[in-house]
Parts: structure tokens; C-alpha cells; sequence
């Protein structure tokens, strides 16, 4: 069985150090995401780095990354399984993961398509601008929130607000689900509040938009990549409008400024959801990061 741990703050540049170096990658990769989400756990082997997840009842095991010797930890993934009595289950496959997996284990794996898990990818400067005519509706909600919040600042989240964030970030739930009080927040309420207590060690970031001393907004992030910017964690007030617009807009500015290196902004995955899906739609992504499952087809029948 495979030595998978939780993942500390001072493992983070290591870490990082591989991602970095493994071309395009989906938001479940990211250093925060794996400290803040779940039980997931990595093991540092063959040069790279290997990941088990558990969600829902369900364990998967990311795509492997580094410049390692991928099969043999791939072999060791299989194994790993088979000792645990669990199907083998690989995500957060690209295409060229794909490409890759088919030629070290021919015929081995059945692929599947997760489009609910896809990535929306945007470029930094159109985010930030908000230029021509396919973003003239965004454009309108922004600048009606400026109209009706002439004074409101962009602050960065830090140490001192941080109290009044999670004042904020706590009634947001509340009012959610008053709403919609079969909806499942649990795990996002647990990771938000992870966050906060270690946003620091583990890189995050955040953008607060403030008006006469209340917050109407709030954001967090952490680096993907080199040239990417992963946005976790975003809350407005639903009753003041254009507020989820403007510190989209806001924190695409804040980014840029800070980091010129940044070209893009992953907004993650859109889990399923039909009117989360038509919102990421609606702000033209770049790109997406496309994702495939695959099953070990002796077990295929097993789950």
C-alpha cells in the first residue's frame, strides 16, 4: 500500500514545484485545494507526485504529475488499489494524459469523458477590462454597482479584516440556506473556514469590496501555475446588484497588477450545476481544461 499523507503547509513549495512544471492542470490539483478539500492525501514517489482522494464514498486517484517515471507509479497506483479491495479509479485525466496512458497500458482503460468537471479558463485582461460587445452586459452590471457604490474600495484580505470576512462569509450560508435548505454546503463551509485559519501558509489570497464599512464582497485564490491563477472561494451580497460582477472584475484587476506573469484565471468546474454552468459560460471562457475518468476494465463492473 502506497505512503499517501495529508499534505502540511511547509510541503507547499515542494509541491508546487512539481505542478509547476507539469503543463496545464486542472483546479483539483492545486496546493490549496487538496490542504482545504476533503480527505486527500499525497505520496511523493518515482519523481512524482501521486494523489488519493476521497469524496462522497467514493476514493479516486488524480493523474499522477511530474517528470518522473509515471508508470511505475501508475503500477504502484494499481497496486495500491487492488490492497485497498477498491476499483481503480484515475481523474483529472487531460487529453494528453490520455494520449500518455493509452501507450504505457494498452487496452488496460476505459475512458470517460466528465464534462460536470471541466475547467473554465479565462483570460486575465478580458476579465479585467471587460472590452466589446460580447461583455457590454457585464460591463453594465459593473458599472451600475459603481453608480450605486461611488466610494466602494478594493481591499486586500489580510489579518485585520479577516474577522469582519468571516462575519460575512458566515451569513452567507445562513441566507443560503434559509433558501435552499436541501443544498449541501457543508464541505465548502469547512473548507472556507480552513482556509481562514491558513491562508497565509498556504498561499491564498483575497480581495474584499467594501462600502461605508460594509462588506459587500469577497474573494480567494491561490497561484496553479506559472501563468495561472486559480479562483476558490467567491461570495457577494445577492441583494445588492452587480456585486458578484464587480469583484470578478475587481480581483482580475488586483491580479494583473500584482502579477503581470499572469495570463489566465481558472474559475474551476461547474460541478453539473445548470445555472452555474450558463454564469461560467456567459463570461467567455479562453479555453476549457478538458478532464477524463478512467476505469481499469477487469473492475469496470465492480462498482
Amino acid at each position: 500500500m502506497m505512503d499517501f499523507q495529508r499534505l502540511t503547509p511547509a510541503q507547499k513549495d515542494q509541491y508546487n514545484e512539481i505542478l509547476f512544471s507539469s503543463g496545464e492542470r486542472g483546479c483539483e490539483y492545486s496546493f490549496a485545494n487538496l490542504y482545504l478539500w476533503g480527505h486527500q492525501k499525497v505520496a511523493f514517489v518515482h519523481g512524482c507526485a501521486a494523489i488519493f482522494s476521497h469524496f462522497h464514498g467514493k476514493s479516486v486517484y488524480p493523474y499522477p504529475i511530474g517528470s518522473g517515471n509515471r508508470k511505475a507509479v501508475i503500477e504502484a497506483i494499481l497496486h495500491d488499489a487492488e490492497v485497498r479491495g477498491i476499483p481503480c479509479r484515475i481523474t483529472g485525466i487531460t487529453p494528453e494524459d490520455k494520449l500518455e496512458l493509452e501507450q504505457l497500458f494498452p487496452d488496460r482503460f476505459l475512458f470517460c469523458p466528465n464534462r460536470d468537471s471541466f475547467d473554465y479558463v479565462y483570460d486575465i485582461q478580458a476579465l479585467a477590462d471587460l472590452k466589446g460587445r460580447k461583455y457590454q452586459s457585464k460591463r453594465n452590471h459593473f458599472n451600475r454597482f459603481c453608480a450605486e457604490h461611488p466610494n466602494h474600495q478594493a481591499i486586500p484580505m489580510t489579518c485585520d479584516i479577516l474577522p469582519q470576512v468571516k462575519e460575512f462569509v458566515e451569513n452567507w450560508f445562513a441566507r443560503r440556506r434559509e433558501t435552499d435548505p436541501l443544498g449541501d454546503y457543508l464541505l465548502e463551509n469547512l473548507a472556507i473556514a480552513r482556509a481562514f485559519n491558513h491562508c497565509g501558509e498556504i498561499g491564498m489570497e483575497g480581495l474584499v469590496l467594501m462600502d461605508k464599512g460594509e462588506i459587500l464582497a469577497v474573494t480567494m485564490g491561490s497561484r496553479l501555475s506559472n501563468n495561472t491563477f486559480d479562483i476558490h472561494f467567491e461570495k457577494a451580497r445577492e441583494d445588492v446588484p452587480g456585486a458578484y460582477n464587480a469583484v470578478n472584475c475587481q480581483f482580475a484587476r488586483y491580479l494583473r497588477l500584482k502579477y503581470p506573469e499572469i495570463q489566465y484565471l481558472n474559475r474551476e468546474d461547474d460541478m453539473g450545476l445548470d445555472g452555474l454552468r450558463s454564469a461560467k459560460l456567459s463570461y467567455r471562457p479562453h479555453h476549457m481544461v478538458e478532464k477524463y475518468w478512467a476505469y481499469v476494465q477487469e473492475y469496470i463492473h465492480e462498482d
